[in-house]
């Protein structure tokens, strides 16, 4: 797999969707409903994000997704 240099705004966009994902659990009504915005507002800024970097760095977008989910995921393991 081809290593591809992820700034660190990336990273941090990623972990930030990640923690409002994880607040989810043991919501419910109103509550989840709030967290579910609050997260999907955040994954939102990140797939944007993303899909600046891919373009001006000419990589493809899927491949920059993988390298953010993959450094974000393998830091917190």
């Amino acid at each position: 797999m081809t290593s591809v240099d992820i700034p660190d705004d990336l990273i941090a966009l990623e972990r930030a969707a990640e923690e409002q994902r994880a607040k989810l659990a043991g919501l419910d009504g109103a509550e989840y409903e709030a967290q579910r915005r609050a997260w999907r507002e955040a994954a939102g800024a990140v797939q944007a994000a993303i899909t600046a970097h891919a373009k001006a760095t000419g990589l493809d977008r899927y491949t920059v997704e993988m390298a953010v989910k993959r450094a974000v995921r393998h830091a917190a393991g």
